[in-house]
């Protein structure tokens, strides 16, 4: 299998990407392609092109949500997003370029070589069509290029089934067609599973939660999809080392017996992106898991930590102790000593870098990714335990799910660790309070299944924590009042030593006491009023660092101490509208190009036609 010439891409996206705006243009005068697409060759320099689809890394550890919060919330959190000029993901350019390679690819005799391009070609109009429909719902569905005067140009949108059932069709010819043979950068038929199982996960149960009936095919189709992928045994959950979870998203490349596609990036290629930098960098974006994830963790045993005594005000060393070993692999835990830090350095949270508290090291690669544009690991995009959480999910919603699907699954993803399985009986018949509260779980799950459903939804939020599907499972679960909900990080005791307004606080985060072996080491500060000197709180004491309340964060009952409070409700207000939230708008000058396309329920964009 051919590696991906990055150099190579990007010409041809200089070369051959059309406006986005338009559908009916050759990219390049001198370029015919009526004379192109004779063998592999072409046909695959071609369609390099499309592996821009594949998200970029940003996506995973960008990822801005309920889960994992910065400092800037997105529009769609504030509920302060507006009907876009232009723009606005209504971009059309890949599409014609697929289609392109679909038209003229019969010019190359070799039938197993062109059916392999014209299944990678209908792979990823599969995929461009499910973000698309992800987005806006209906959209004109196209499958040929189109000339200027092509009345198809200003055809209304195609309903939302239409467009999925020929998502699907592609989707099958692509498992069909597409070989077999295993790799991370290229698309292969477990590649085509992958995303079927993915989309068919997405849209049952999206039909099913904003009741628009009709899917239990699509969930059917997704167990069918994740089956076939899981019973090949190409794939395993990757277990070596002492930190397994950690490490499968430190390795700099992806570790194929789990990743089942990953976006690549290299140090030699000078192809780079900005984990470290988004996660540790002090103007990064302040990246941090909130407390609402962080208290759903179960502890080692497989019991809750909402039910152990006290747990509401456990600051962070006591939190962080005995806990499903994938929060201390997912956040900087107690004792942190990076990845691949050959100087041994123990570090505490930064919370200059995370906004929570709660500094996230999912995705760190070690101290030579540090920096603007520094980090160069994969990017993971597909991954056999998402397929195990996908077929898990599907079954539950169903009613299909028995022990043993929870065996063959959840349980394999949890042995990584070491945490028990679930047991589904006992779920079902005490469902976890804690993820029933619609300000702590969610508020729409019903029915016999309740509680493994909701432990099915514990399982994929910390699994997947931090790797871009967050958003998108709130809407398909049609929860998108989270966003109004206010957001928390670490608790902190009251700032119990100093008198007046000078307050301050000592904590330590790392070994729970005050002091390391014989030198009496704090890690934090945390004063009001006048910063105190370090003779004012012992002549032998050394703060590592000193944060005034109010400044860097708040806590929600001040001096006397409280969760951090992420961003206040008070300072900034947000609304979700249950009627127009879960679809974007369509662009003003879209409409006005095409008088046929309507707007999405609810979306006011001043146009009377």
């Amino acid at each position: 299998m051919r590696k991906i010439n990055y150099s190579v891409i990007f010409f041809l996206m200089l070369l051959f990407i059309a406006c986005d705006d338009k559908l009916d243009r050759f990219p390049l005068d001198s370029f015919a392609p009526e004379n192109y697409f004779n063998n592999e060759s072409e046909l695959q320099t071609f369609s390099n092109q499309f592996y821009w689809l594949v998200p970029s890394a940003v996506a995973g550890y960008g990822e801005n949500s309920d889960v994992i919060l910065n400092h800037t919330m997105t529009p769609e959190m504030q509920g302060t997003r507006i009907v876009p000029n232009s723009g606005g993901g209504w971009d059309w350019g890949s599409l014609r370029n697929i289609n392109l390679l679909l038209k003229y690819s019969y010019r190359c005799e070799d039938v197993d070589v062109r059916e392999h391009y014209e299944g990678i070609a209908r792979f990823f109009r599969a995929w461009f069509y499910f973000e698309k429909v992800k987005r806006f719902g209906d959209v004109p569905w196209y499958d040929k290029v189109l000339g200027s005067t092509d009345p198809e140009l200003m055809k209304p949108r195609d309903s939302r089934e239409f467009v999925m059932t020929k998502i699907l069709e592609d989707l099958e010819f692509a498992i069909k067609k597409i070989p077999a043979t295993k790799s991370t950068e290229r698309i292969t038929h477990w590649t085509a599973l992958a995303l079927k199982s993915r989309i068919c996960l997405f849209e049952g149960t999206f039909r099913k939660y904003h009741q628009l009936g009709d899917w239990e095919k699509y969930l059917t189709q997704c167990v069918d999809a994740s089956e076939k992928l899981m019973s090949s045994n190409q794939y395993r959950i990757y277990q070596n080392g002492a930190y397994p979870y950690r490490d499968l998203f430190a390795s700099v490349s992806a570790i194929e017996d789990e990743v089942i596609l990953a976006r690549r990036y290299s140090k030699e290629l000078k192809v780079y992106h900005d984990a470290n930098f988004h996660l540790r960098g002090l103007t990064g974006g302040r990246a941090g898991m909130s407390k609402k994830i962080v208290d759903s963790y179960l502890m080692k045993d497989g019991s809750r930590f909402t039910e152990q005594e006290g747990w509401k005000t456990m600051q962070y060393y006591e939190e962080m102790q005995n806990r499903d070993p994938r929060l201390t692999q997912t956040v900087v835990n107690p004792g942190h000593i990076r990845v691949a830090d050959k100087t041994k350095t123990v570090l505490a949270p930064d919370f200059n870098a995370s906004i929570s508290g709660y500094q996230i090291q999912k995705w760190d690669a070690g101290p030579d990714g540090d920096g603007w544009q520094q980090s160069y690991n994969d990017f993971i995009v597909f991954r056999i335990a998402e397929i195990y959480l996908n077929y898990a999910e599907a079954k539950a919603e169903l009613g299909t799910l028995i022990q043993e699907d929870l065996n063959i699954s959840i349980k394999k993803i949890r042995d990584r660790v070491g945490m028990p399985n679930i047991d589904m009986n006992q779920a079902n018949s005490n469902p976890d309070p804690y993820l029933e509260s619609p300000v702590t779980g969610y508020r729409n799950v019903t029915g016999p299944n309740k509680g493994v459903i909701l432990e099915i939804r514990r399982e994929r939020t910390i699994e997947l924590a931090c790797e871009g599907h967050r958003y998108y499972d709130i809407i398909r679960w049609k929860e998108g009042k989270v966003f109004e909900q206010e957001f928390y990080g670490m608790y902190f005791n009251s700032l119990d030593k100093g008198t007046g307004e000078n307050r301050y606080g000592l904590y330590d985060m790392n070994d729970g006491q005050i002091g390391y072996e014989d030198e009496d080491y704090v890690d934090i500060c945390i004063y009001s009023g006048k910063q105190p000197s370090d003779n004012e709180i012992s002549e032998t004491t050394i703060i590592l660092f000193f944060y005034k309340l109010n400044e860097l964060f708040r806590l929600e009952n001040g001096v006397d101490g409280g969760r951090i409070i992420c961003h206040d409700l008070k300072d900034n207000p947000r609304k979700w509208d249950e009627e127009k939230d879960y679809l974007y708008p369509i662009p003003v000058q879209e409409r006005l190009l095409n008088h046929n396309l309507t707007q999405n329920p609810g979306w006011n964009d001043g146009l009377s036609f």
